[in-house]
């Protein structure tokens, strides 16, 4: 068996030295792209030189790898130093203030989700609530908060939500507009 195992790395030797260099050229473009010891001109400026050194190059892995390197180029070192405090995504979204992408995405890219729309004014505090008490929340710190009440805006919202809700729906749609209408007229008259 093991005399297999060896013929076959024989086999795929020279393979595996070529894969071991563009292993080591995408670790070199990934240490360009981490924030760390350097500031970002130095780092933008050996990622530049990465992509000069791969362009020189006729291999067709390197080419693709200037292509991308090229296309994300512009707006990799955009701001310089400014963002180094943001490490992950979830750093990004608290300084955006924005909530999680998973809620972001429920829909498709661009739509901002339900919950999003309807649970806004509550939940922007929520998700910012580590920067004023990074530990733990404890039952004495959230005491205070067990009468509170959802916003008069957050609740119209939930409301309009229904009431749309019926209006996309074929059999309640008739119900909602009789409903509406009522209440329409029992409405007095300026």
């Amino acid at each position: 068996m093991a005399d297999c195992i060896d013929r076959g790395l024989d086999e795929v030797r020279a393979e595996q030295e070529t894969l071991r260099e563009y292993v080591q050229d995408i670790a070199a473009v990934a240490a360009t792209l981490k924030p760390g010891e350097e500031d970002g001109a130095k780092r933008r400026e050996k990622f530049e030189e990465l992509a000069e050194r791969f362009e020189r190059t006729a291999e067709p892995i390197h080419q693709h790898m200037v292509k991308v390197m090229l296309s994300f180029s512009a707006g990799l070192f955009v701001g310089a130093d400014t963002f180094a405090e943001i490490k992950d995504n979830l750093d990004l979204e608290r300084w955006f203030r924005l909530p999680k992408s998973h809620e972001r995405r429920i829909h498709g890219h661009r739509h901002a989700g339900v919950r999003i729309v309807i649970e806004g004014p509550t939940l922007v505090h929520a998700l910012d609530a580590h920067a004023a008490h990074p530990e733990p929340f404890t039952v004495d710190d959230l005491l205070p908060y067990r009468t509170a009440r959802e916003p008069a805006c957050q609740h119209q919202a939930l409301q309009r939500r229904k009431i749309m809700r019926k209006a996309r729906s074929k059999k309640k749609r008739p119900i909602l507009l009789a409903d509406l209408e009522r209440r329409y007229r029992e409405t007095p008259y300026l």
